[in-house]
């Protein structure tokens, strides 16, 4: 119970960080309490239901990793001099990079519950191929800084989603139809 506790808790920072205003806050605050979903994982054998937790879990990973990104975004473009290369910049050269890294949470948190780790490998892979022409223009670094930093974090925060969920065994159902 304490787990799926932690991981409902860290949906409120969230919801409060989504707008912008204290958005850095709020992700720390969300990290904090998804850091101590990760250590009551592997410290505690409890009981919880997959299901719920998972279901829990995949929102903290679609939206928890929107507002943690953009935090570590807000910081680094903080302590930037130059605002015409600034992040928050590169981010209308690469369009669509919400909508792009919640569906790449959401496949990196669904291969690693499912038990294929190699789903990651894909979706990165199709991620960087999709950017290619965007990274490969060279002329504006902070645009590959921006989708670097941005898909580390964002695939480590579904990681550390998928492995509050499962512990990094597949959920029951997903096992169940591998062994069919």
């Amino acid at each position: 119970m304490i787990l799926l506790v932690l991981v409902a808790a860290a949906l409120v920072p969230v919801a409060a960080g989504w707008t912008g205003r204290h958005r850095v806050v709020a992700a720390a605050v969300a990290t904090v309490l998804l850091a101590a979903a990760v250590i009551v994982r592997v410290v505690a054998s409890i009981s919880v239901d997959q299901g719920v937790l998972g279901i829990v879990a995949s929102v903290l990973a679609v939206a928890g990793g929107s507002v943690v990104t953009t935090a570590v975004f807000d910081v680094i473009d903080d302590r930037s001099t130059d605002r015409t290369e600034s992040l928050e910049a590169a981010g209308h050269i690469l369009r669509g990079g919400t909508w792009v890294g919640a569906l790449e949470r959401l496949a990196v948190f669904g291969s690693l519950v499912a038990g294929m780790p190699s789903g990651v490998a894909l979706t990165l892979a199709v991620k960087g191929l999709g950017r290619y022409p965007e990274l490969r223009s060279g002329d504006r670094p902070a645009t590959a800084e921006r989708f670097i930093i941005g898909t580390l974090v964002s695939v480590l925060w579904a990681a550390l989603c998928a492995y509050v969920a499962t512990g990094f065994a597949p959920l029951d159902a997903g096992r169940a139809a591998f062994d069919a």
